[in-house]
């Protein structure tokens, strides 16, 4: 009789699969994580550091992230994101890949779907590029982000068949 049950456990979860919580890609998917760069210290007017807030807050994204296998981490050259970014590049093995923040983002939006037409990516920007770039990503309408926000985390996953999906969550 336990042979008979032991069997039929195994036929019927032939199919099962078993995955980690957080955002999956798939072969047919590309997702984009986009988030503004974390809290900044008071050290310099035109390119601040992280606080140490902003440095936990990096650290536990690339803890959330660390389930995902990210294929890219990009960040703007100051020195605010790409202290954001490099935990996450670092737990990913990545190199952190600069982009300009001045660049238009419906352009740096056609080098990103040009660049990544299935993985995940990290990007992080600032509070007056995450919107333009995440609204260019899904051609929607994302609301700006405020002085005081470091804590939105937006997902955008865009399906083969083009299929779009938005979301935003706080981390």
């Amino acid at each position: 009789m336990f042979s008979i049950i032991a069997l039929l456990t195994i036929i019927s979860c032939g199919g099962c699969t078993t995955t980690t919580p957080g955002p999956v890609s798939t072969a047919d998917t590309t997702l984009f994580v986009i988030v503004r760069h974390a809290e900044k210290a008071t050290d310099d007017a035109k390119d601040p550091t992280l606080s140490e807030t902003g440095h936990s807050r990096a650290q536990r994204m690339a803890e959330r992230l660390a389930v995902q296998r990210m294929t890219a981490v990009y960040a703007t050259d100051y020195r605010r994101a790409q202290q954001t970014a490099a935990p996450t590049a670092r737990t990913q093995g990545l190199e952190i890949r600069t982009y300009d923040a001045s660049t238009l983002a419906a352009d740096f939006v056609a080098r990103l779907r040009r660049e990544h037409s299935a993985g995940s990516v990290l990007v992080v920007g600032h509070s007056n590029t995450v919107a333009a770039i995440a609204g260019a990503l899904c051609a929607c309408a994302v609301a700006p982000l405020r002085e005081d926000e470091y804590d939105r985390w937006i997902t955008i996953t865009i399906h083969r068949n083009r299929v779009v999906k938005l979301e935003e969550t706080r981390y």
